[in-house]
Parts: structure tokens; sequence; C-alpha cells
């Protein structure tokens, strides 16, 4: 790579890394750090743990944020002085290893620009995921579990704490429908765009004809509820049935009837949960999830006025990722076109790649 490409391209990158600074607002961010440390301070802080959680939590990631942008900036600052090695020293290991470091610094660059365009209402926000099986029998029961799988894989794989409030499993394989939380900053704004139906195409497991079968799961991304939404519910529009948690196969989790099923009567809405041993605390959890769902149909309403306004608006259509095991191996999103040709490592939790150009899609599509 010639001298003057190497400095227009570090120009370049800084120049991007500048844009990003700028966005993430560091300045804030650390006026904001101060805040939280001095309530972190406080010796009362754990007389309340849910908001010692909070407060603790959000701290740690602004720190995150801060130290990911400033150790960004000083690799970008030391590429040059590395080069510059490489040429006075007309060492090729030393040219191979800033090389590396650039590719490694670009990637590095285009994650957090990506994380720079999640500034909706909400994309700052925990997600709550709901998975069900749709059309394709039990294939469509496992592909369901399948997904389920590669979500949590995928929150594993970060670090991000994951909490499964219920899961409803199929008969023969899989499962029918299940609900949990991804308890991580900008947890919804990165996932949302994971929102549609999910589609597979394979030689089916369970069909003794080995015959190619299609099924469909649908994935559902909500923001988690905060006191600020003001989602009323009235206690005389639900209905509460109280039953036994169960898992695969009809074995009993617990011998009481602890697990909570919600009905929203006015909507239609029904929500479950069987993860606490506690019936209020599953209550508690359930009407959470509730008014999640509660705010998404508000959001989706409002939505849908801004679209007639603007005379039809974006359309994100429903159908949104096909995974092919057969007659050829390919994962393609039909919104952005991004594909792989590793399913197995798709469902493993590598679903960046696509997270990344659905993210970047959707912004395209507001402009």
């Amino acid at each position: 790579m010639a001298v003057v490409d190497v400095s227009e391209e570090l120009k370049s990158l800084s120049s991007t890394m500048e844009s990003i600074e700028a966005v993430l607002d560091l300045e804030k961010l650390r006026a904001d750090i101060a805040v939280l440390e001095e309530q972190a301070a406080a010796p009362s802080l754990w007389d309340n743990p849910d908001e010692a959680q909070k407060i603790t939590s959000k701290l740690s990631h602004l720190q995150a944020e801060v130290r990911k942008a400033e150790a960004l900036r000083g690799r970008i600052d030391d590429l040059g002085v590395l080069f510059e090695m490489a040429e006075e020293e007309d060492d090729p290991d030393t040219r191979a290893e800033a090389e590396s470091e650039l590719t490694a610094v670009k990637k590095a660059l285009d994650e957090m620009e990506v994380r720079t365009l999640l500034s909706g209402e909400y994309d700052s926000r925990e997600a709550l995921v709901n998975i069900r099986a749709e059309a394709g029998g039990v294939d469509a029961a496992d592909f369901a579990e399948k997904l389920q799988r590669m979500y949590l894989r995928w929150a594993e794989q970060r670090g991000f704490k994951t909490e499964i409030y219920e899961t409803s499993y199929a008969e023969e394989a899989g499962i029918k429908s299940t609900t949990f939380a991804v308890q991580a900053p900008y947890a919804y704004g990165t996932l949302s765009v994971e929102q549609g139906t999910h589609r597979l195409v394979r030689i089916s497991p369970f069909d003794n004809q080995g015959r190619r079968q299609t099924s469909f799961a649908g994935v559902e991304i909500l923001p988690v509820v905060e006191q600020t939404d003001h989602i009323e519910i009235d206690e005389s529009e639900l209905r509460v049935d109280v039953y036994r948690s169960s898992g695969p196969g009809g074995q009993g989790v617990n011998t009481t009837d602890s697990a909570v099923r919600l009905t929203h009567l006015p909507t239609g809405i029904v929500v479950s949960c069987q993860n606490e041993r506690s019936q209020i605390q599953n209550k508690a959890t359930a009407m959470n999830v509730l008014q999640a769902k509660l705010l998404e149909r508000q959001r989706q309403e409002e939505r849908a006025k801004m679209d007639a306004l603007k005379d039809g608006g974006s359309s994100w259509g429903n159908q949104m990722r096909s995974y092919v095991l057969h007659p050829y191996q390919m994962v393609k999103d039909l919104r952005t076109d991004f594909e792989v040709g590793n399913p197995e490592a798709v469902f493993n939790g590598e679903i960046d790649g696509f997270i990344e150009a659905g993210i970047r899609w959707r912004k395209q599509q507001e402009k």
C-alpha cells in the first residue's frame, strides 16, 4: 500500500471518528458518568435493589462506551506511527502488522458507526423478544426453538444477561412460543431490525420420506417499558388465569399453580410468565410484558397514521429472512440482500452482519 494512499485513508478514518465522537457527545457522557458515580457512591444505594441495579448497569454501560471510543481514537492515532515505522525500517513484518491493524480498526469503526445510528425514541432500552412458530407444523416449532437459541447465543457472546419469561413447548419437538428479555442498553434498538417472519427451507428431519419442507416463525421485538411510558391498564379489562408451570414433554417445573396468563380483553393480547416460583412475581412480569405489547401497539397505530399522511410511507414487509439448508446453504436478508453461506454459524449466534445491514437499511428508509 502506497504511503500517499495510507495517509489519505488515515485522514478518512480520523474524520469518520470525529463524526462518531460528535454524535456520541463524549463530554455529555462523561458528565452523565460523574452524576451516576455520585449516585452509586451513596450509602443508601442498595435500599432499593431494583433502582441500584439500574444505576450501576447504566454507569457500567456509559463507562464502556467512553472507553471504547477513547481506545479506538488511540488506535487510529497509533496507526500513523506504525506505518511510518514500517516505511522507515522497510520491514515486511511491521508493514503486515500495520495493514492487519488497519483492517481491524476499519471493522471496529464500522461497528461503532452503526451504534450511532440507534437514535430512535426507545432504541437505548433493553429488549423483549417474542418468538412463535407459524406455518409448517413440527418443523416450524423446531425452527422457532432454533431462533430462540440463536438470539440467546448472540446475547451470551456479548456478555448480555438474558431472562426467559415463558416457553410453551410443542408436543413432538421444538416450541410453540417463547418470551425472553435481553437486559443490555440498546438491546431494543439493535435487535428491532430482526422483527418479522423468518423462513426455513430444508429436508425435514421429521418426514420419514425425506421431503423438503418450508416452515415459518415470527419474531417480535419490544422495548422494555419504563415508568415514564404511562401505559394504563384497567384491572377490570384483564382476565387472569393461573396454572402449573410445565417443561418439555409435560414434565412439571413445580407443584403449585404459580404460572400466570393475562388476557387483555379490549385487544385480545395474551401474555404468560412461568419463570418464577411466586404467582405474584409471575403476574408482575407478565404485566410488564403486556405493557410493552400495548406500548408497541400504540406506536404502530401512530406510525400507521404518519405513513398515511406521507401517502403510504415506507413499508417494512413481513417476510424478512430466509434460511435455506437444501438444495444449497444460504441465509439471506430479503430487505438488505445481505447473505452468508454458513447457516450453522448463523444459528450459533453469528448475526452481527445481518443486524448491522438492517440498521443501515432502516436509516436509509427514514430519509
